[in-house]
């Protein structure tokens, strides 16, 4: 830990902690509390920044309270969810988050491990990384990329991303919290599918006059209590919400598709994840609405992070490769 004094404002944006008003507080403002003052901002937790940095949760929060004591200012509110920055928290963030960034960056080039050192760290949904990521990367693993691959839900990711446990999330969540950024990967139409033998039961143009109420007794299929695109297809198709309680809850989408091709039910899917069990008459569409829905996936990283060059590429290249799907 380095022992610096910064300058930073006291009254209005002219004034500055000098020198001398720090020696009279008894001590020197130190660079890491800094660098941990700006995890906390960007992880929303203390928990969760100290588990980024490496270091535990009673050295981020002595971190905080000498930061706070030397600028006499409080810089978060404690809440049972987590660090909400105050005012000043806000305003220090903005006057000092590019500059840490860029020293850490310094840092980790120089001193510390960098992503040449280890494997860079991917995570996503299993069926989008089994169908459409994974196949993908013969070039880079060619390359010498080293790759860590976990599988995860949306909300998963978007936590170990901010926790630092991975380095990069691919989400069908757009991330609206502090310190992630996000761009747009693909999107994918959602599609309304059954097996033929359920798809026969139902009467020719039912589901054209009765919508929804068509469905009510059939069997419904997800991959979670409240899953995002089943909710999103019956509020954008039928403009209403789907079954309170699915029959079968599995958790990963390829076992979904599998368990409605036996006729267990019937599901929501990403067009991706069945068009070979579709063309085969595996599977059949029940609906096919004049605009069909879609689920976006994002590309998300901490913010910054992109300066490191094996970041930049992988980024570029898993966008690059989405224009193709």
């Amino acid at each position: 830990m380095f022992d610096i004094v910064m300058p930073y404002g006291v009254d209005s944006a002219d004034q500055c902690i000098s020198p001398e008003l720090l020696e009279t507080r008894g001590e020197h403002m130190q660079l890491g509390w800094l660098q941990t003052f700006i995890a906390v901002y960007e992880c929303g937790s203390f928990t969760k920044a100290a588990q980024r940095l490496g270091i535990t949760q009673p050295a981020v929060t002595q971190h905080i309270r000498s930061l706070e004591k030397i600028l006499g200012q409080e810089l978060f509110d404690r809440t049972p969810q987590g660090a909400d920055p105050t005012g000043e928290g806000q305003i220090l963030a903005s006057e000092t988050k590019e500059a840490i960034s860029d020293l850490n960056r310094t840092i980790s080039r120089r001193l510390g491990t960098t992503l040449s050192d280890r494997p860079l760290r991917l995570g996503g949904p299993a069926a989008l990384m089994s169908e459409r990521i994974l196949p993908s990367l013969a070039q880079l693993t060619a390359d010498g990329m080293d790759l860590n691959i976990s599988l995860d839900t949306s909300s998963n990711l978007l936590e170990d991303l901010k926790a630092g446990t991975v380095d990069m999330a691919i989400s069908s969540i757009q991330p609206r919290c502090r310190g992630i950024d996000s761009t747009p990967l693909n999107d994918e139409d959602l599609v309304l599918v059954a097996s033929q033998e359920i798809a026969d039961d139902l009467p020719p143009g039912i589901l054209e006059v009765d919508g929804a109420r068509a469905l009510e007794k059939l069997p419904m299929v997800t991959n979670g209590e409240a899953e995002p695109i089943t909710r999103h297809y019956w509020q954008t198709v039928f403009d209403a919400s789907p079954p309170a309680r699915p029959t079968l809850i599995v958790s990963d989408m390829r076992a979904v598709k599998s368990a409605v091709v036996a006729s267990v039910g019937i599901a929501v899917l990403p067009s991706f994840l069945c068009s070979e069990e579709l063309s085969r008459g595996d599977l059949v569409v029940l609906m096919e609405p004049e605009v069909p829905p879609i689920t976006t996936f994002y590309l998300a990283t901490r913010s910054g992070s992109l300066a490191d060059p094996s970041m930049a590429r992988f980024h570029d290249h898993l966008l690059a490769t989405a224009k193709a799907w």
